[in-house]
């Protein structure tokens, strides 16, 4: 069935268009995880097992779904969360999201594996903006990074703590996925299927990961798996002494991406971090971990008054973000949301993907009776 953008009207749909536009090895890398790919189907399954109670007769003709999160008031709970190598999902890759982000006035945040500078995207953007960081050996790359998101003026530095080493991704060995792509028997025939995507991949600027080509080659002019790159460029020495650091540094607001128990969630309010992503990489990492949903509640009931906490991963509907916030987090952010209907229509499929997840919580809201965020709580919440 040929799919277009005007029929997508959820995540799901998004998910079928970028396939049927996307080559299959790169498909798989936005869709797939590690090993069973237990944790990826856990990561929203967990708002399954979550009831929602709703309240009638509460005059909610208007509601207020605005937040204020990491000191930046975003006009929905839900941001986009960091991604890397977008360019290969759709031409125009970050900035593409970046313009569909200030449009719905949320926060859209950029990987140091983006394939646009960071220079660029904080001149073409006032909304809010988080620099994902990506601990690496070279310490001049890592200070150079974090001098450029200065000088680009982003709000947020958010440290990445869960890829210490690569997971094992094995959609990407079977289908032999590398950034940038490299041409195999095996993956010739699925770029010569998908034109339009080959058309536009080698028509327009090279390909490059923007905030690193000038001190690494891998993952623009040599090509490396994703898990490669994490495994052999990242530092596995880092530790809560090196995050204190690169915290004193940056000297504004500052997050770690990738906690998921109570006892790092402490720790992170012991190095003065600003907030904390629940998050598990999306179910790429360690597969047979938690859902951040199903760790959202014990965490914000250990550091909630003494932290921001934002559920990262899993979220398909309004509900999810609805649910997540009634267990305490503060705000909710998600990568493969977005980055469907990035692959699916570029700026007007983000567009459309963020508008419908508007309309979801709008409504939603609307249906449990509340009027602001403000109004969720745990009495909304039974679980199976």
């Amino acid at each position: 069935m040929f799919r277009r953008l005007s029929n997508c009207h959820n995540v799901a749909d998004m998910r079928l268009l970028a396939k049927q536009r996307l080559p299959g090895p790169i498909f798989h890398y936005i869709d797939g995880a590690a090993d069973d790919e237990l944790t990826y189907r856990r990561n929203s399954a967990a708002f399954d097992d979550c009831d929602l109670v709703p309240n009638v007769l509460a005059g909610v003709e208007d509601v207020d779904m605005s937040v204020t999160v990491m000191g930046q008031k975003l006009a929905m709970p839900v941001f986009c969360s960091p991604t890397a190598l977008q360019r290969l999902f759709h031409h125009d890759g970050e900035r593409a999201v970046a313009r569909a982000a200030e449009k719905f006035g949320t926060l859209f945040g950029v990987s140091s594996l983006g394939t646009v500078s960071l220079a660029e995207i904080g001149e073409m953007i006032a909304t809010p903006k988080m620099f994902q960081f990506y601990f690496h050996k070279d310490r001049g790359l890592n200070d150079a990074m974090l001098e450029r998101a200065k000088e680009a003026k982003f709000d947020v530095l958010t440290l990445t703590v869960d890829t210490i080493t690569g997971g094992n991704r094995e959609r990407d060995l079977h289908t032999g996925f590398t950034s940038p792509p490299r041409l195999t028997l095996k993956s010739l025939f699925s770029f010569m299927a998908h034109p339009a995507w080959a058309l536009n991949y080698f028509t327009h600027e090279k390909f490059e990961l923007a905030e690193l080509k000038d001190h690494v080659s891998e993952g623009s002019n040599i090509a490396v798996s994703v898990g490669d790159y994490f495994s052999t460029m990242l530092d596995q020495s880092m530790d809560w002494a090196d995050a204190e650091a690169l915290r004193a540094k940056w000297g504004g607001q500052f997050c770690l991406k990738g906690i998921m128990s109570v006892a790092d969630a402490k720790k992170a309010v012991d190095i003065g971090a600003t907030a904390i992503m629940v998050s598990n990489h999306g179910g790429r990492q360690l597969d047979g971990s938690r859902s951040p949903f199903d760790q959202i509640a014990e965490i914000t009931d250990a550091v909630g008054n003494q932290i921001e906490v934002i559920l990262d991963g899993g979220v398909r509907r309004g509900t999810h973000v609805l649910k997540a916030l009634a267990a305490g987090a503060t705000a909710v952010s998600g990568g493969r949301m977005y980055l469907y209907a990035l692959a699916a229509a570029g700026q007007p499929g983000v567009e459309r993907a963020l508008g419908n997840l508007r309309t979801e919580i709008e409504r939603d809201m609307k249906l449990l009776g509340i009027k602001q965020i403000a109004d969720l709580n745990r009495d909304m919440l039974r679980y199976r």
